[in-house]
């Protein structure tokens, strides 16, 4: 418990691990280099791939289902077809190559910690529905990652 909490709950050095220790920057720990390719993205980069998903998805939902912003219940139907696009979206692009439409744009790709080429979809599909809850993947460690990818044993690196 002390991991999560921080050492101050349990008394001074108790439940400190050999990794724990100063951070110079976000995979250190890890091997990953500071900056440029291979480095743990930031927050900032990740929200904006998540938005521009997000925003693609509306805009996907929107050639089939045509949003009516004066009727609330055709509102909650498109946002619902939206979130199940987004959803399809993020599982297909992340179990097949890595990485979202957004995600692709700046350059960010999600890979697994042991080294397997693919994610694939029974990691990608409990990664995107623990992103939709939002508070684990806004629960970041020292390296950078997400409740979420430690969960699923992925993490999100820089291509360029």
């Amino acid at each position: 418990m002390s991991r999560w909490t921080g050492t101050w709950l349990t008394g001074p050095g108790a439940g400190a691990e050999p990794g724990d220790g100063p951070v110079r920057y976000r995979g250190e720990r890890l091997g990953a280099p500071e900056r440029g390719a291979g480095s743990v993205a930031s927050n900032g980069i990740r929200l904006g791939a998540l938005v521009i998903d997000l925003v693609l998805s509306s805009l996907v939902t929107s050639v089939f289902l045509r949003p009516d912003y004066d009727d609330p219940t055709q509102m909650w139907r498109f946002n619902i077809w939206a979130g199940l696009v987004w959803l399809l979206i993020t599982v297909a692009g992340v179990a097949l190559a890595g990485f979202t439409p957004g995600k692709g744009l700046l350059g960010l790709r999600v890979v697994r910690m042991d080294g397997t080429a693919l994610v694939g979809p029974f990691r990608a599909l409990p990664r995107t529905l623990l992103i939709a809850v939002v508070i684990p993947a806004a629960i970041t460690d020292k390296d950078g990652r997400g409740l979420h990818d430690k969960l699923l044993g992925t993490i999100v690196l820089r291509t360029r």
